[in-house]
C-alpha cells in the first residue's frame, strides 16, 4: 500500500549537504534520484510526501523516510538545503 501523497506540495527540485557529497532530486513525476559523493543515481525510486514527512521506495524495493524542517531535509542522519542555481 502507498503512504498519502500531498500533490501541492512545494519540496520539488534538488537538495543537498553542505558538502554537497549527497545530493537528492525531487521530480515532479514522483520520482527521485539520489547521487552520493561520485555515485551518480546511487539511488532512485519512488516517494510520496504527507505534509513534512517524505517516504521513499527505491527501485530494489527498500524503505526510508526523511522529515522536512523548514528550509532543510533530515534524512538518513544527514541534513541536506534546497540547493541554488549556481
Amino acid at each position: 500500500m502507498e503512504p498519502p501523497h500531498d500533490d501541492d506540495h512545494t519540496y520539488l527540485g534538488t537538495w543537498a549537504t553542505d558538502d554537497r557529497f549527497l545530493r537528492q532530486r525531487l521530480r515532479p513525476d514522483g520520482r527521485y534520484d539520489e547521487a552520493r559523493g561520485d555515485r551518480e543515481s546511487a539511488y532512485t525510486g519512488r516517494y510520496w510526501i504527507n505534509g513534512t514527512r517524505i517516504d521513499y521506495l527505491d527501485d530494489l524495493g527498500f524503505w526510508a523516510y526523511g522529515e522536512f524542517d523548514g528550509e532543510a531535509l533530515d534524512h538518513a542522519g544527514y541534513r541536506l538545503t534546497r540547493s541554488r542555481p549556481a
